[in-house]
């Protein structure tokens, strides 16, 4: 919660339709105002910023995969254990009789978890895999 008394007053100049449609936004998402989802803007560009830098991370890598691919279990499995370091937990879900969805969460160096990340959704059966990151520390 950002305190007010503390907060900076700025003003922005933005082209009225697309200010149309960020309003559009913001009332799809639910928030209570302009500066609320403005802020949450401010801080993704600055999350993102500070991952860029290759410091350390957390976060989630989620996997759909069709589980009758021959070895695309073992495989997956493997290279968790490789990334034993960077893997802190996992759940595993039956979606239908063929996919599987595979949650990890993960903490350690930006790069080792984008090259494991890498590893597992290119993996062949994967369908679709999706990472999450986020900074450890100045998370504002």
């Amino acid at each position: 919660m950002v305190n007010l008394k503390e907060a900076e007053r700025i003003g922005v100049s933005i082209d009225p339709d697309l200010l149309e449609r960020f309003d559009e936004k913001i009332k799809e998402k639910m928030y209570t105002n302009r500066s609320e989802a403005i802020r949450d803007l401010i801080r993704n560009f600055l999350i993102e910023n500070d991952i860029e830098k290759k410091g350390e991370v957390i976060g989630s890598l989620t996997l759909i995969y069709k589980h009758e691919v021959e070895g695309v279990s073992k495989k997956l499995v493997r290279l968790q254990h490789r990334a034993k370091s960077e893997v802190i937990s996992s759940m595993h879900m039956h979606l239908d009789e063929d996919l599987c969805m595979e949650v990890l969460a993960i903490k350690g160096e930006a790069n080792d978890i984008k090259k494991m990340s890498d590893k597992l959704t290119s993996s062949r059966g994967v369908k679709h895999g999706k990472l999450f990151l986020s900074s450890t520390d100045n998370v504002f």
